[in-house]
C-alpha cells in the first residue's frame, strides 16, 4: 500500500480539476500515520472541495476506508493555494471589520 494512496489521491483528483498539471501531493509517515498533502491551483479548489465540502469528505471517506483495509490511518490535509480566494489579508480584513 506504499503509495498505493497516494497514487489514488492524484488520480481522483486530477480527473476533477481543470489545472491536472498542478496537482501535487506530499505524502508523510508519523506516529499519527500517513498525511497526505494535496495541493491544487486556486481556481481548482471549488472542485476539490465541492458544495459543503462534500468533495473533499467523499475523498476523506474513500482514504479511510483503504487505510482500514491495511491497518492504516490515514488523513488528507488539502493545502489552500496562495492567491486562492481565501486569502491571508482578506480574513484578516474581515476579522478587523466591525459588523453591523
Amino acid at each position: 500500500m506504499a503509495e498505493k494512496d497516494q497514487e489514488f489521491v492524484e488520480y481522483v483528483v486530477k480527473s476533477l480539476v481543470n489545472s491536472p498539471d498542478d496537482v501535487s501531493t506530499k505524502r508523510t509517515v508519523d506516529e499519527m500515520g500517513v498525511l497526505i498533502e494535496l495541493t491544487v491551483n486556486a481556481e481548482d479548489m471549488g472542485q476539490v472541495i465541492g458544495k459543503a465540502g462534500q468533495t473533499a469528505k467523499a475523498l476523506r471517506t474513500l482514504l479511510r476506508v483503504m487505510g482500514a483495509k491495511n491497518n492504516a490511518r490515514i488523513n488528507l490535509k488539502i493545502i489552500e493555494p496562495a492567491g486562492g480566494k481565501r486569502s491571508t489579508e482578506e480574513i484578516e480584513k474581515k476579522e478587523e471589520e466591525p459588523e453591523m
